[in-house]
């Protein structure tokens, strides 16, 4: 009985290890199974039929595609190429001119950037004789938000952000033609006329002179519409300020004057202001120690005084500086209060020092050579009448000296451009008032 009892419970165990293996495998080949069916959701084995359907749905896609691109739609493309063809051009130029200008700037670093360098730390004194003090003040920087329009101008215009300036309005029309006619025969290419009315605004149009006219202002328009030439003349400290906020030098020009060379060639660029002379020799133009005899003073009747004859506030050349932009500042604000002429204001804020009460202007400033920029008193009373200095050939000549301008500037491009050697005769030294 115990030996069938075993037999039988061998045998029990032994199916139920088969099905239990059975269960397993079963188990394994779901898994599987779900796995492959997860991996290859389209089975092992592509038929050569659906490939080639596949194919053919994508083919027909893109041929519905292109079937629906109107002409108008491929005339946009065409012109959005075309438009992106002559960005990139513009682009291209733009990488070419700046590349041209930073080439320009470090080619051409100027006093003023040493002075930054050596101001930032202290220094020793050099040897006796060899010091000499940084003349040159830092310029601004730039800000174009002072006046957009005027940037966009005056980038057109500017040669290495210099340009010669005039305010005009139609009461100077004839002298104002004489002025660029010999501007463009020089070949001088950067230079604005400051548009005062519409008239000398069409009228530069007109002749394709650089022109700007300024926005309305009831304060400036007032005086730059009738004022005579004194006092547009004192308008110019308001305007030329725009100008140097936004980092331009300025040569500032009266139109009573005839250029023979071109200004920009013969400046030094170290100062605040470089500007023409009224004085009419070496003295009077660059200074002297005059002397003021008081008698009653007994030993000491000698006074010792330093002159030196007026800038002339019609043709000076100002850097975008602190000190300039001060001096444009002090000048239109006392003119705003005083009835005084622009030109004695001008030369009282460059020249007189610090003293209690008073705090001087700290411009460097520089006289110009008085027979490069003539005026007409050193022309008509010197030059004209001496042999050796006819020969000389000035850069300017302005007629600062003279009510009767227009015909002396006519004289003036008789006389050193067409060569006619007795054109400066008919005139006086002076004027008959």
């Amino acid at each position: 009985m115990a030996g069938r009892r075993d037999g039988s419970l061998m045998r029990d165990k032994g199916q139920s290890v088969r099905r239990s293996r059975i269960l397993v495998a079963i188990v394994i080949g779901v898994l599987l199974g779900c796995v492959f069916a997860f991996l290859f959701p389209h089975g092992l084995f592509i038929s050569d039929r659906r490939k080639q359907s596949r194919r053919i749905g994508k083919s027909d896609l893109k041929m519905g595609i292109s079937s629906c691109e109107s002409p108008e739609r491929i005339d946009m493309l065409r012109s959005d190429i075309s438009s992106l063809s002559q960005r990139n051009s513009e682009l291209s130029k733009q990488v070419k001119d700046l590349t041209e200008k930073l080439r320009l700037a470090e080619q051409g670093k100027d006093h003023a950037q040493k002075q930054v360098s050596v101001l930032g730390e202290p220094h020793k004194a050099g040897p006796f004789g060899t010091v000499k003090g940084l003349r040159t003040n830092p310029t601004v920087i730039p800000n174009e938000s002072v006046n957009p329009r005027l940037a966009k101008t005056l980038e057109k215009v500017a040669v290495q952000n210099e340009l010669i300036v005039a305010l005009a309005n139609s009461n100077v029309k004839s002298m104002l033609e004489v002025w660029f006619t010999s501007i463009k025969r020089v070949g001088i290419p950067n230079y604005l006329v400051v548009a005062l009315d519409d008239e000398i605004e069409n009228f530069c149009k007109a002749n394709d002179v650089p022109v700007y006219k300024r926005d309305p202002d009831e304060g400036i328009d007032s005086i730059a519409k009738t004022g005579g030439n004194h006092a547009v003349s004192g308008l110019k400290f308001r305007i030329l300020r725009e100008f140097l906020e936004l980092g331009y030098s300025v040569l500032l020009s009266d139109v009573d004057i005839v250029y023979l060379q071109n200004p920009f060639d013969h400046l030094q660029r170290d100062s605040d202001v470089e500007s023409m002379s009224d004085g009419h020799n070496n003295m009077t133009a660059y200074g002297y120690n005059d002397v003021f005899d008081e008698p009653s003073m007994g030993w000491a009747r000698y006074a010792h005084t330093m002159r030196i004859w007026v800038y002339n506030s019609g043709f000076f050349y100002i850097r975008p500086t602190l000190p300039s932009i001060e001096l444009l500042d002090r000048v239109a604000i006392r003119l705003s209060r005083e009835k005084a002429w622009d030109q004695a204001v001008f030369n009282e804020e460059l020249f007189f020092p610090s003293h209690p009460a008073y705090d001087g202007l700290h411009a460097a400033k520089r006289t110009l050579d008085f027979y490069l920029f003539m005026n007409s008193k050193v022309l008509f009373k010197t030059v004209r009448k001496d042999a050796k200095l006819k020969k000389l050939k000035p850069v300017i000549v302005h007629i600062n000296y003279h009510p009767d301008k227009l015909s002396r500037m006519k004289a003036v491009v008789e006389f050193y451009v067409n060569g006619k050697q007795n054109a400066l005769d008919p005139f006086p030294d002076g004027s008959s008032w």
